[in-house]
């Protein structure tokens, strides 16, 4: 039987002063291509459903061996109760700055990622997909970052981009401060960490590597390692 994994991308286009924004593709459609070339069942969803917003400075570097995964988000499925952990052996989390408006503390996106963690299956996000765990509780109530090694797009790279005053939140500081045990590489270079079932990538350069820590950790699993 092959992997099933569930993709979420965000639904917002808009940064807090008003410039279009949503989901980097890059961060979609290299992972995408990696697991379908893998082998696996991708299922795509978001808060809305529907057609998902691209940050237009994505589409700068979008190449044609990205079509397939393109025609994937032109109808994605809603986020809703009927999407079960159980059903998948992953949860992977593209980024995008549209995903610091709509991921963190969604009810059904936080109950999905605790339910991932405590089954033991793979939880997995890069740039900013990780703000979808703000908000995000254990079953005792504890953040469910607590504690965690990961990364993130960090502070230094938001203020590189000049966007820190667009954003509701600094995601690197947001996430220490729920007690995440941080870690990031150079900036814009690629750097990934994995801390058990959670992998995490730090910037669209990390995508590919992300994504196929996700696989390896899964056949590790598997085999029962």
């Amino acid at each position: 039987m092959s992997r099933h994994i569930l993709m979420v991308v965000t639904s917002a286009d808009r940064l807090l002063n008003g410039e279009p924004t949503g989901l980097w593709l890059e961060e979609f459609a290299v992972p995408y291509q990696v697991f379908i070339e893998a082998g696996c069942r991708v299922r795509v969803a978001s808060p809305e459903g529907g057609a998902t917003p691209l940050d237009p400075n994505s589409l700068k570097e979008q190449r044609p061996d990205w079509d397939r995964a393109v025609q994937a988000l032109r109808d994605t499925e809603a986020l809703d109760t009927r999407l079960d952990a159980r059903d998948f052996d992953a949860i992977f989390l593209p980024g995008g700055h549209g995903t610091v408006f709509d991921l963190p503390g969604h009810p059904v996106l936080g109950r999905l990622l605790r339910d991932f963690d405590a089954l033991g299956k793979v939880w997995s996000a890069v740039c900013h997909g990780p703000s979808a765990f703000v908000g995000a509780q254990r079953k005792d109530g504890q953040p469910l970052v607590e504690g965690r090694q990961l990364t993130a797009f960090s502070d230094a790279e938001e203020m590189a981009m000049g966007l820190e005053q667009a954003v509701p939140f600094l995601l690197e500081s947001t996430l220490r401060e729920l007690g995440a045990l941080v870690g990031v590489g150079e900036s814009f270079a690629p750097y990934v960490v994995r801390d058990r079932n959670l992998v995490t990538g730090q910037n669209p350069a990390s995508s590919e590597l992300a994504a196929r820590r996700v696989l390896e950790a899964l056949e590790q699993q598997e085999r029962g390692d």
